[in-house]
Order: C-alpha cells, then sequence, then structure tokens
C-alpha cells in the first residue's frame, strides 16, 4: 500500500491547512492511520493518528485543540485539518500507516512541507 500526502503550503500564523493521505489500498488493513513531522535538528514527532475499528482520534498535547483528524473510509483517505497554525508547527509532515499486528507504524508517506511564517 502507498500512502501520499497532499495539501501542504505557506500559511501566516494564526491560519488553517488542511492534509490529505490518500492510500492505495484498504485503510482497514492497518491498525490505525497517523501524522507525525519533522523539522531539521528535531527527532520525527508524532503528531495524532485515528484508529481504524472505530475512528477514534488521538493526538499529541502541542496540537491538541488545533488539529483534528478525520477520515473518508469510502475514498481510503485521512485529513489532518490544523487551525490557528504557529511558526513552530512549520515542518515536513508524514503520514503513516500502523501494521495491523504489531501497531507500530511503519509504512510511510513522501511527505508535505507545511511552513507558518508571516
Amino acid at each position: 500500500v502507498h500512502l501520499v500526502e497532499s495539501g501542504g503550503g505557506l500559511v501566516h500564523p494564526g491560519g488553517s491547512l488542511r492534509l490529505s493521505c490518500a492510500a492505495s489500498g484498504s485503510i482497514f488493513s492497518f491498525h490505525a492511520m497517523g501524522w507525525y513531522r519533522q523539522t531539521p535538528g528535531r527527532n520525527n514527532e508524532f503528531v495524532g493518528g485515528i484508529t481504524s475499528t472505530d475512528g477514534d482520534a488521538y493526538y499529541a498535547h502541542y496540537v491538541k485543540g488545533r488539529f483534528t483528524i478525520t477520515r473518508d473510509t469510502a475514498k481510503n483517505t485521512v485529513y489532518l485539518q490544523m487551525n490557528n497554525l504557529k511558526p513552530e508547527d512549520t515542518a515536513v509532515y508524514y503520514c503513516a500507516a500502523a501494521d495491523l499486528e504489531s501497531g507500530a507504524y511503519n509504512t510511510w508517506g513522501q511527505g508535505t512541507q507545511v511552513t507558518v511564517s508571516s
């Protein structure tokens, strides 16, 4: 299964962006779908995820209340709605899929750049 992200770009502080992650196969073949981000000099940061069985979403504390993960199971697509963006949210955002058995995120998209700047 391949994951393809889209929707990144440049936005002013306080603005919004929505990222999409389209899977080439069924998202139900994974335990969960998630989002990570990476900036130079920082480790890959977990942003949030959504479980396949019941669609429950969970978030890292630094984005909770600002970011929302949803899914369209008919389109095998997961979304990351990002509101009230801050300069520290600037990163390459990666979509990831968690293995059905281990629960480990081990399938990755190519990433999409999000830049928050005035």
